[in-house]
């Protein structure tokens, strides 16, 4: 595979710089954005996209604080973006817009995309693919779909329960049964309205597993779960994004 930092055209037509995996020749296949967690454009965020490479996707990760801090660390660029309130939506709806253009324009490209985040990008999946036309999505443990950030909550966001009947595609679901962000019951709320809007999703929920199960760099990570996750999203991908 080839993996390089490239430039995007995202939100308001701006330059925001991304990440790209991509395996070798010009086979037809489906794209992947993958979008990072709150700690930022960090070293396991690419390598998660260099894995969807090596799945045989092309697949890129804008780096979401780039505007708030071009070139910082992404320890710096994480803590100036929540310094700012968060990445606005419309504005992370506009990256992910880019982000999928570009994936699409590559000679490669089947014209099908899929998004997966973690963590905060779980919720700005799920945001994505109700303001895009993409043809599946992953949320790996996102807060606040639903539910209501406490008071004090460290970025400006809100729940997106609203926009839920735009949901644009199959939605797959991974969820840790020890997590509170988003707990249990935000998870079986956001089942619930999906099956009234007769969405199609399914959702994964482990024991033994609190919020980002899927880090290996982080204490928080569960083998068990994050390899039968990782197995799931595999297949979800195939069954949508295959040619």
């Amino acid at each position: 595979m080839t993996a390089e930092t490239i430039m995007i055209t995202g939100a308001g037509a701006d330059p925001v710089q991304a990440y790209l995996a991509r395996p070798e020749g010009e086979a037809k296949r489906g794209g992947v954005v993958v979008i990072h967690h709150m700690p930022g454009y960090d070293r396991a965020s690419k390598e998660i996209v260099r894995r969807f490479a090596e799945m045989g996707y092309d697949a890129v990760m804008p780096n979401l604080y780039w505007r708030e801090a071009p070139g910082a660390s992404p320890d710096d660029a994480a803590a100036a973006g929540r310094a700012a309130g968060g990445v606005p939506d419309e504005r992370l709806v506009g990256d992910v817009g880019g982000a999928a253009a570009h994936l699409r324009s590559l000679p490669s490209s089947n014209g099908k995309v899929g998004v997966i985040g973690y963590c905060s990008g779980g919720r700005q999946t799920v945001l994505a693919a109700c303001n895009l036309q993409v043809e599946a999505a992953v949320d790996c443990y996102g807060a606040y779909v639903t539910g209501t950030p406490p008071e004090g909550f460290p970025i400006k966001i809100s729940n997106i329960v609203d926009q839920l009947p735009n949901l644009s595609c199959p939605l797959l679901g991974m969820f840790g049964n020890e997590d509170q962000h988003p707990s249990p019951e935000h998870v079986d709320e956001l089942e619930g309205r999906l099956k009234q809007l007769g969405k199609s999703f399914e959702f994964h929920r482990y024991d033994d597993a609190g919020h980002a199960f899927f880090a290996v760099d982080r204490p928080a990570y569960r083998v068990a779960a994050a390899n039968d996750g990782w197995e799931r999203i595999e297949d979800f991908y195939a069954r949508h994004l295959g040619n």
